[in-house]
């Protein structure tokens, strides 16, 4: 929903929902393909940044990590050397960064003061190309304000995301 039809004409790989199907996918393509680059578009809420504001996320936090019952920092996997914040990604032009916080829930009661921006692919996409050492660009299209009418705003918005990115790259 997305992409809809602006993107028919592109490398276009479609992962999923959530954090498993996006790994998955992602990486069989990676073994495929062997992508110099690779571009993170998708939908997002937010209660810092506006409904249509487009973002660019340069940090993530997996937001649905919490070990602290074993005393890991919430967020941090055990582990890994990857911080409670990874911070991975290029920078565009004139697009406000932000920080994403990825879960496989959709977020409709956002607090959280860590990252601003909430979605349920953006962070596994940037370890998989951190990992794989490829250059990562994520934008994500703010669809609703991560709060109490985000179920109602989500489907009503987020065809326009495609819309947004495609004015972008000059698609469609």
């Amino acid at each position: 929903m997305e992409a809809a039809e602006v993107f028919n004409e592109q490398n276009t790989l479609f992962v999923g929902v959530g954090k498993v199907n996006a790994t998955y996918e992602l990486t069989k393509a990676i073994h495929q393909k062997k992508p110099d680059l690779i571009v993170n578009l998708g939908s997002a809420g937010s209660s810092a940044f506006k409904k249509g504001d487009v973002v660019c996320c340069t940090q993530f936090v997996q937001r649905d990590m919490d070990v602290s019952g074993l005393g890991y920092e919430r967020y941090v996997t055990p582990y890994t050397n990857i911080p409670s914040v990874l911070q991975y990604g290029l920078q565009m032009e004139p697009f406000p960064l932000g920080i994403c916080g990825t879960g496989d829930n959709f977020e409709m009661g956002h607090t959280e003061t860590k990252y601003d921006v909430v979605d349920m692919e953006a962070y596994a996409i940037a370890t998989i190309a951190m990992k794989e050492k490829i250059p990562f660009l994520c934008l994500k299209y703010i669809s609703d304000g991560a709060d109490d009418n985000a179920a109602e705003d989500w489907p009503v918005l987020v065809h326009k995301a495609a819309l947004a990115f495609g004015e972008i790259f000059q698609i469609g």
